[in-house]
């Protein structure tokens, strides 16, 4: 039975590179009918927050990627100091008393002979003897793990290839801290075998880390998972990624407008094709994913292209859907949806030029509420010359069927009554009504919009006409 996991910290918000591992971890363990595990590493007391958990919960259920869990690591300390116990008895690790500043001056010591800074085994029981060193009294030890210095570690990544690291390049890691914390590669070895966990699927800043961990499975006697180690995400700069380029919080693109459909499709897409396939469903993700198609080259992110992703999932989502997501942002704009028309109706009319929900809500905005012309507009389409024409097609309406059939029937006789072009008579009506002059096809807006509030709105314009 295929199980993964996802691990984030909670010292932060889930920013686009985890939500891709999640995902990717979420995506194969569904393809192979498994199971797919959170767990919130928050053994960093300092910067672990109950915020910082809270929105990587909202993100993962906003995102629809479903989990077993969550399970926190500080509610197993208990069971860190049960393995880490164990491992001393059988002589795989030891209590180390090496003082922060003691620490700290080997390694300067070892950077002025142009060594790599690592810790020297000191306290390794026969080192400790050879230099006659004693537990200090009352000193609470780490523990450290006794690595091996012979051999080394090799693995065969399934996104990399095979990895060889030998052991003389590894230190005695710090297995328990003083306080009983575990550090992380200790932790996350012990929680993947308590959750058998049988595929590890990570970002590849963590490939380092992996022959440390494979040595601690061996000393534990425990089966290894598999590992793949997923390339970084760079922004389209090819610089690592970072606000400026876009990353920021998943829960900042829902805020955004953003929806999590458009949002997963696009993170599928970096660093994995399925052939030349850019638009795809969640169900189709499932069925076509695996790692052997996950690139070893970093990804490029590229705002404008989930943009435009984004832009197609929304002319295909239903209204009533669209709707619902619509409405809180123009309420927050000031705009009462219960006065005005059928949100439903409005989406309808405006989601081929919407980006984004937030974008479609600030294109609604005139169904619910009159918006002033900017004073350019009013220069360029208040004029007296149009303005009998103006007046011929308010008293029209105000007696016509208000239905969009008969709306435009009306506009097409007053244009060819007064012998005009078309936009000659469309555009200052549309500015009048809408305060703008993009929108949609100016008889539907009028129809959405009410009889009594395009007259009304067409009475308070026309006193904006020049004398």
């Amino acid at each position: 039975m295929v199980r993964t996991r996802f691990a984030p910290s909670p010292t932060g918000y889930l920013h686009i590179g985890g939500a891709r591992t999640a995902l990717f971890c979420w995506a194969f363990a569904k393809k192979l009918a498994g199971t797919f595990i959170l767990r919130i590493e928050d053994t960093d007391r300092e910067r672990s927050t109950e915020q910082s958990t809270r929105a990587i919960l909202d993100s993962m259920d906003w995102l629809g990627l479903d989990y077993e869990g969550p399970f926190f690591q500080m509610k197993r300390l208990h069971r860190y100091r049960d393995v880490a116990e164990r491992l001393v008895s059988e002589g795989r690790a030891y209590p180390c008393y090496a003082t922060r500043e003691e620490l700290e001056a080997l390694r300067e010591q070892q950077r002025a002979r142009g060594e790599k800074p690592r810790y020297d085994g000191r306290w390794r029981p026969e080192n400790a003897k050879r230099l006659g060193l004693t537990p200090p009294p009352g000193a609470q030890p780490v523990i450290r793990f006794r690595n091996p210095h012979a051999g080394e570690v090799t693995f065969n990544d399934l996104v990399k290839g095979p990895i060889t690291v030998a052991n003389a390049e590894l230190d005695d890691l710090v297995l328990l801290r003083g306080d009983g914390i575990p550090t992380y590669n200790f932790g996350v070895v012990v929680d993947d075998i308590d959750m058998d966990i049988t595929h590890v699927i990570r970002g590849d800043d963590h490939v380092n880390n992996t022959p440390r961990q494979i040595n601690i499975y061996r000393a534990l006697d425990a089966t290894l998972p598999r590992f793949a180690h997923v390339p970084m995400i760079l922004g389209a700069d090819g610089e690592r990624l970072s606000k400026r380029h876009g990353a920021v919080s998943v829960m900042q693109y829902c805020d955004e407008g953003y929806l999590p459909e458009a949002l997963l499709n696009y993170l599928a897409r970096l660093g994995w094709s399925h052939g030349d396939e850019e638009k795809f469903s969640r169900e189709e993700l499932v069925e076509w994913f695996d790692l052997e198609h996950i690139s070893k080259s970093p990804a490029r992110f590229d705002p404008g292209k989930l943009t435009w992703l984004n832009q197609q999932y929304i002319k295909e989502a239903d209204d009533a859907r669209l709707a619902s997501l619509v409405t809180p942002f123009l309420e927050a704009d000031g705009c009462n949806v219960g006065s005005g028309p059928s949100p439903a109706r409005v989406v309808a009319l405006l989601k081929e030029r919407a980006s984004t929900i937030e974008e479609l809500a600030d294109a609604a905005v005139y169904f619910y509420r009159a918006l002033d012309p900017s004073a350019a507009l009013k220069q360029q389409h208040y004029t007296a010359e149009i303005e009998p024409a103006v007046i011929d097609l308010r008293d029209r309406l105000a007696g016509a069927e208000w239905t969009r059939e008969k709306i435009a029937a009306t506009i097409k006789f007053v244009v060819a009554e007064r012998k005009l072009k078309f936009p000659k008579l469309a555009m200052p009506l549309r500015v009048m009504v809408t305060g703008t002059a993009q929108t949609p096809a100016i008889d539907a807006v009028l129809e959405l919009i009410g009889r009594d509030e395009v007259l009304a709105r067409l009475a308070k314009q026309l006193q904006a006409f020049p004398a």
